[in-house]
């Protein structure tokens, strides 16, 4: 192991520890808030001399695209990509460019979710779905009578309870401000896909 300085030992063994215990590495800043550095570039230059000195491999382009060599993350997270939002009201047109890619506990789904979205609304807050929630989805087209699925209505998209009846299909919302949204015939309708967890960040 190439000899290091105090100052980018103490780097290294904080990216380390927060792959360790978070499953995620830190972002420049939080290296030059723990580590002492004076700013972000700093804090860069270390990051790239650890990396030059093959002790971390670093991703172009992303926030938090450092990794420890021969660090294997641990088995039970799960890394989930954030691809945009998605409407807990009325529904809001579809932004599915990845926002950010996060580890995460896999004891916080029912089933692994293949992506995550930031849930913008209200309208599902009696089932514990927040503005600002991170709602984890298992792409399906299809949903049972009474789960909660992401659909995609008129090319928007939104998340609800799904009404199934003989005569109807409804969105359901889960907060009395908000009307149920019944999908008619003529309307271009799809399941995305259905909920199996949430993240909230503080």
């Amino acid at each position: 192991m190439p000899t290091l300085s105090p100052r980018r030992t103490a780097v290294l063994s904080f990216i380390r520890d927060r792959v360790a215990s978070f499953g995620q590495p830190p972002s420049l800043a939080e290296i030059a808030s723990a580590c002492g550095l004076a700013s972000r570039g700093a804090a860069r230059k270390h990051v790239l001399a650890l990396a030059d000195a093959g002790l971390i491999e670093v991703t172009a382009g992303q926030a938090r695209g450092i990794r420890p060599v021969g660090m294997r993350a641990r088995a039970d997270l799960l890394r989930v990509p954030v691809l945009g939002r998605v409407a807990a009201g009325v529904p809001i047109g579809a932004d599915a460019g990845l926002a950010d890619t996060l580890s995460l506990d896999a004891r916080l789904f029912s089933t692994a979710p293949d992506y995550l979205l930031r849930v913008q609304g209200d309208s599902m807050i009696e089932d514990g779905i927040l503005d600002g929630d991170l709602v984890g989805v298992k792409r399906t087209p299809e949903a049972r009578d009474g789960q909660v699925v992401v659909a995609r209505l008129d090319g928007e998209l939104t998340i609800k309870r799904l009404s199934l009846a003989p005569d109807a299909l409804k969105l359901l919302p889960r907060n009395p401000a908000y009307a149920p949204i019944e999908v008619e015939p003529d309307q271009d309708f799809a399941i995305e896909g259905v909920f199996c967890g949430l993240v909230r960040r503080g």
